[in-house]
């Protein structure tokens, strides 16, 4: 009997280490135009997003958007959008990514005062979604599926 890893790699499928964090976030590595950042798995959040500090770090190309974002909070909050960015998680790649523009001060503040790391963003559903993503929980990987070329 194959266990989860040998039955995904078999699939095509790629594994990325995950990190637990003094917060009990998961934080995963990812480069976003060739650029290494540190970002948090949301399975709860519909889109990725990056930190309006970061647009200058990883050469996003933004424009204005009529998207609002919304959390846990009541409050919308204002957006930009990034089209067209490589991303790479491990040996996933997309590269036409969309990413959502916003501040991330309150998140990483309040990462910070409870003495975790801040993110440079999130990964949401939309690329755990087109990575058909699995989650092994209990020992930590990410699994993503490449698109056959």
């Amino acid at each position: 009997m194959k266990n989860l890893k040998e039955f995904l790699f078999e699939q095509g499928y790629y594994r990325v280490k995950l990190k637990k964090t003094a917060t009990n976030h998961i934080e995963i590595k990812v480069k976003i135009n060739k650029v290494k950042g540190r970002f948090i798995l949301d399975t709860g959040a519909s889109n990725s997003c990056v930190g309006f500090d970061e647009i200058k770090i990883f050469n996003l190309i933004t424009e204005e958007s009529e998207h609002k974002a919304s959390g846990a909070g009541a409050t919308e909050i204002d957006t930009l959008i990034s089209k067209k960015n490589h991303l790479k998680i491990g040996a996933f790649v997309l590269k036409k990514s969309s990413l959502i523009l916003l501040d991330l001060s309150h998140i990483n503040n309040a990462l910070v005062k409870q003495n975790a790391n801040p993110v440079h963003g999130i990964i949401g559903a939309d690329i755990l979604h087109k990575g058909k993503a699995i989650i092994d929980y209990n020992k930590k990987y990410l699994y993503l599926l490449n698109k056959k070329k």
